[in-house]
C-alpha cells in the first residue's frame, strides 16, 4: 500500500493553494497518494464579493478541489497543513477545522504522523515565521513527528531561508520569486514523504 498524504489548506486568493499544489507534487513524485484538500470557508459571500481575487480564487476552487474531512485525517498517514498569515497567527478557516479533530485525538489516531507547515503573508516580515509555529503548536498536542524543510537543499535558500516552512511574500499582490518559492515547496512535499516512509518502515505509525 502506498504512503497517503493529506495537504489541507486555507487559501483566499489562491497563493497558499499554489504552494499546497506543489508540496502535493513534490509528495507525488515518491509515489504518494495525496489528497488535496481546502477547508471550508467562513466568510460571508458579501465579504468575498469586496476583494475579486478573493471572489475569484473561491469560485474557481469551490467546485474543483474537495473539501477537508475529518475523514481525510484518519486517512492520511501523514499532513502537511497550510494557511495564510492573519497576524501571526493562521487563518480561523484552518483553525476551525483543527478544532473539531479532537475526537481523533483522544482516540490517538492522529498520532506519530509526520506534519509539515506552510504559509504566505504579503510582506516579507509579515509573520510568516510567527505563524508557523503558532500552527505547529497544534501538533505538539496532536503528538506528530514535525518535518520542517530546515536548510537541507539549496531549494530552501533560493526561495528565501525560511527553514520553518515554505513561505511566499506577495507585496502590491504580485508573489515574489514564485518559480523558486513552488520548487521549495515541492522539495518540502517530497521531505515529508521520505520522512514519513522511514517512519512506516520502522514500524512507528
Amino acid at each position: 500500500m502506498s504512503l497517503r498524504i493529506a495537504v489541507i489548506y486555507y487559501s483566499a486568493t489562491g497563493n497558499v493553494y499554489q504552494l499546497a499544489r506543489a508540496v502535493a507534487e513534490g509528495a507525488e513524485e515518491l509515489d504518494a497518494e495525496v489528497r488535496l484538500r481546502r477547508v471550508a470557508e467562513l466568510a460571508s459571500e458579501e465579504a468575498r464579493a469586496k476583494n475579486p481575487a478573493w471572489k475569484a480564487h473561491y469560485e474557481e476552487t469551490c467546485q474543483t478541489v474537495s473539501e477537508a474531512q475529518l475523514d481525510d485525517l484518519e486517512w492520511a498517514d501523514a499532513y502537511a497543513f497550510g494557511t495564510p498569515t492573519r497576524f501571526g497567527t493562521p487563518a480561523a478557516q484552518l483553525k476551525e477545522f483543527l478544532d473539531q479533530a479532537g475526537g481523533l485525538w483522544a482516540k490517538g489516531v492522529l498520532a506519530n504522523k509526520a506534519v509539515t507547515t506552510f504559509t504566505s503573508a504579503i510582506t516579507l516580515h509579515g509573520g510568516q515565521e510567527a505563524t508557523l509555529l503558532s500552527l505547529n503548536n497544534v501538533f505538539y498536542h496532536w503528538g506528530c513527528l514535525l518535518v520542517p524543510p530546515g536548510y537541507t537543499d539549496q531549494a530552501v535558500y533560493d526561495a528565501g531561508g525560511n527553514p520553518y516552512g515554505t513561505s511566499l511574500s506577495t507585496p502590491n499582490g504580485k508573489a515574489e520569486n514564485l518559480e523558486a518559492v513552488l520548487q521549495a515547496a515541492r522539495y518540502q512535499g517530497k521531505r515529508l514523504a521520505k520522512v514519513a516512509a522511514s517512519l512506516h518502515r520502522q514500524n512507528i505509525r
